[in-house]
């Protein structure tokens, strides 16, 4: 038995907003992104271990989820995978199949703190701000 904590967060072209020290009154200098295009990474995260697998999609859905746990679910074959998560429409969508070797462990709504992959995104999203991409 495994436990992964699983999320999805948004990457993209846009500017993030940070704080930069700079002295009283003036306004840090950075190049801005107004084009805004995204892509979702749909992620799991094995506290005890380390281990983790990542996903790429253009967007966020019942279809698009359903694709991630079956590649899960393949990448995993030999243990039963439970998946902390969230409450998103797609986790809990009536035409979901969940595969037999994972269970979905919701977590309370409204608690994102309690997910561990929360902070992976945090820091993956801190290393990122100001910077500007030409691709995505």
């Amino acid at each position: 038995m495994r436990y992964f904590a699983e999320d999805e967060s948004r990457f993209g072209l846009k500017t993030l907003l940070g704080r930069v020290i700079t002295a009283c009154g003036v306004k840090p200098i950075g190049t801005w992104q107004w084009l805004f295009k995204a892509f979702w990474i749909y992620g799991a995260v094995e506290p005890a271990t380390g281990d983790s697998f990542f996903l790429q999609f253009s967007q966020v859905d019942t279809d698009c989820y359903q694709q991630f746990l079956n590649e899960f679910s393949r990448q995993y074959p030999d243990s039963l995978n439970i998946l902390q998560v969230d409450n998103g429409r797609f986790h809990t969508s009536k035409d979901l199949v969940v595969p037999e070797n994972i269970i979905l462990l919701f977590q309370p709504p409204y608690c994102p703190e309690l997910n561990p992959i929360e902070r992976l995104w945090q820091h993956l999203k801190a290393q990122l701000k100001w910077a500007s991409l030409n691709t995505v």
